[in-house]
């Protein structure tokens, strides 16, 4: 199993999806901007699951759990971003549990905290 091909995977979808993120949240999309930003998230933090363990990361999509998976050292304002994100991962695949869409100036305040974690976690890949 090459691991390390896991992790360029890992690390170039997130860039991907992180730039979709953005797109789709500048322009109006908030629900669709803020499922790709927690995907984004979730694959860096998978990337670096593969980093630590040497292994294939787990299909879950709890940002936190694959941070505990990861032996990240967090702070709490980090955590708690990513607590907060699971939501729009939830959000956007099930109807019964739409809410509406934030308003433009918080889903932008959601990236904005989420581009901090994005990018530290990004400088804590190795490859």
């Amino acid at each position: 199993m090459d691991i390390e091909r896991h992790i360029i995977f890992w690390r170039d979808s997130a860039q991907e999806d992180w730039e979709v993120a953005v797109h789709l949240i500048r322009s109006g999309r908030t629900r669709h901007g803020l499922f790709f930003a927690h995907l984004a998230l979730e694959k860096l933090l998978k990337a670096l699951v593969c980093q630590h363990t040497q292994d294939i990361a787990p299909r879950i999509h709890n940002l936190v759990r694959l941070a505990e998976l990861a032996n990240l050292s967090l702070n709490e304002e980090q955590l708690d971003l990513l607590a907060e994100m699971n939501v729009f991962n939830i959000e956007g695949r099930y109807p019964e549990l739409l809410e509406p869409p934030l308003l433009q100036q918080e889903a932008e305040h959601y990236l904005q905290r989420a581009e901090e974690v994005f990018q530290w976690l990004t400088n804590q890949l190795s490859t």
